[in-house]
């Protein structure tokens, strides 16, 4: 593997380790109290006053422990998203640039086609 392939291992490596760390801290040192609130849980705790008998559907497979990973991987998610948001437009940019690009005449003289008489 190259220098630059050994860069990225490592940046993957060191985020995965970042993201690992955060968990396991922000776990033990968030109060549940103390969490913000998002949109999904006020909307909860609204049906449920109003419906006492309200069953969830599901429930989440991934619970963060704290508000600060549980943003984190919002972001992350939000930056993932960003990126192939971003390939796909410069994809499709790239292909109708390169059907405006006339091609260009051919140098090569057993390709040459004599004009018929």
């Amino acid at each position: 593997m190259g220098r630059k392939s050994w860069t990225t291992v490592i940046l993957i490596a060191a985020l995965l380790l970042i993201f690992g760390i955060s968990f396991v801290l922000g776990g033990q040192r968030t109060n549940p109290e103390e969490r913000f609130p998002g949109t999904d849980s006020v909307a909860t705790s609204t049906i449920e006053e109003g419906n006492p008998d309200y069953q969830p559907w599901f429930v989440p497979l991934f619970q963060p422990e704290s508000g600060e990973v549980e943003s984190g991987l919002f972001a992350l998610q939000a930056a993932i998203g960003g990126t192939i948001f971003g390939f796909a437009i410069g994809g499709l940019w790239g292909r109708r640039r390169g059907q405006r690009t006339p091609a260009a005449p051919s140098t090569d003289p057993t390709l040459v086609v004599e004009p018929s008489a």
